[in-house]
């Protein structure tokens, strides 16, 4: 999303801190995934950006939706969505909220242990499993696979205990790490599913899906590939490995990609400061209001309404609670001029800032308004004055 004129004059009418969205990018994301890999079905992680506009923008286009929570599916029932689009693709559940998503229609479920087999047997018995493997998260942002996943024998030991327990053994999934920039990471980690299916086959368990999981990224401070570069990886590999799987079902689950270069997170200067030779900048959002992700050295680019022909200076960027961890970015480089009042914004940020927010300090986190409600009201004054 650009900064617009628009743009500009929504970020000085409204209190900050926000996010303004635009769906039009969402819609095109989501064509954009349909257009470049073949035969899939895309769930949307409701995780990167849960607001009902997106959801519901999503579910005009049929959509399906990856789900964390028992949360997350009564937004999603609340909305329209009917249980048939859902996967609960968290591998860590509650058995009330396996047994709650199994009596409500969800027929996915993940796994990555025999524990979560066992719970998913007794809460939801006949459902469709997959299980999940780890990949190497090289070249990625935000690795995945300490957490989440295991090794290849283990998928196919668990899927196996799945089928033995009366479980619909129905696939595999995986996901490369968020912010993959390595197209190449989807070739390898399709091969190693691959052996999944080959090994239950021989043992009569015929796989019939693959969850490619998500991870193409958003562009913030450096170049990314297209999503045909993507696509054409993954449609080869998927042909060279899992060709004999006839009417292989193709999951993927877009959350970063689909909604991160929809929004731009708009913040305030609170306060210039000098610290010994350091200058300090703090604004109205920080790691505990939408930008949690950078505590992790997650680099958004940054913009500011300021004379942008004055020379750089670096500052420290923090955010306005009580707590010292509450600081974004040790180096940024901003106008030498800036100061109070003026506008910072975080380009590409409408995936995982409004969902990570507190109230810490009383504080509230930025809320969510769209551009196009505003070129709705612009058109409408417009005619006014024209006396339409």
């Amino acid at each position: 999303m650009q900064i617009t004129s628009g743009v500009r004059r929504v970020a000085t009418s409204l209190k900050t801190p926000f996010l303004i969205m635009d769906t039009s990018y969402v819609r095109n994301n989501y064509y954009d995934i349909l257009n470049h890999v073949a035969n899939s079905r895309v769930f949307y992680a409701v995780k990167a950006n849960a607001h009902p506009r997106i959801i519901e923008t999503l579910r005009d286009l049929d959509s399906s939706f990856d789900v964390a929570s028992r949360g997350e599916i009564d937004k999603l029932l609340s909305l329209g969505i009917a249980p048939e689009r859902m996967s609960y693709g968290n591998t860590i559940k509650k058995v009330e909220d396996i047994a709650y998503a199994h009596s409500v229609g969800i027929e996915y479920f993940a796994v990555d242990c025999e524990m979560e087999v066992e719970k998913v047997a007794s809460s939801a018995p006949g459902s469709k499993v997959y299980g999940r493997i780890a990949t190497s998260g090289g070249d990625c942002d935000w690795p995945l696979s300490g957490k989440f996943g295991t090794d290849i024998g283990h998928v196919i030991s668990i899927l196996e205990y799945a089928d033995l327990l009366g479980l619909n053994a129905y696939g595999v999934s995986f996901h490369v790490g968020s912010q993959n920039y390595n197209t190449d990471n989807w070739r390898i980690a399709i091969e190693n599913a691959s052996e999944v299916f080959k090994s239950l086959r021989e043992k009569g368990i015929n796989l019939r899906m693959i969850n490619l999981g998500g991870g193409m990224p958003v562009r913030h401070v450096r170049e990314i590939p297209s999503m045909k570069a993507y696509g054409d990886v993954i449609n080869k590999a998927l042909d060279d490995y899992l060709g004999f799987v006839e009417g292989l079902e193709v999951f993927i689950e877009p959350g970063r990609s689909m909604v991160g270069n929809a929004g731009v997170l708009v913040s305030q200067v609170l306060l210039r400061s000098r610290k010994g030779d350091e200058e300090w900048l703090y604004i109205d959002a920080g790691t505990f209001h939408g930008l949690a992700e950078t505590m992790e050295g997650f680099q958004y680019e940054v913009c500011t309404n300021a004379k942008i022909d004055d020379a750089k200076v670096s500052f420290h960027l923090a955010g306005p609670t009580c707590d010292s961890i509450d600081t974004i970015y040790d180096s940024v480089h901003l106008p030498k001029s800036i100061g109070y009042g003026d506008i910072i914004y975080f380009m590409n940020a409408g995936a995982y800032t409004t969902e990570y927010n507190t109230r810490f300090n009383g504080i509230p986190g930025p809320t969510i308004v769209f551009v196009e409600d505003f070129v709705v009201s612009e058109i409408d004054r417009a005619s006014k004055n024209w006396g339409d």
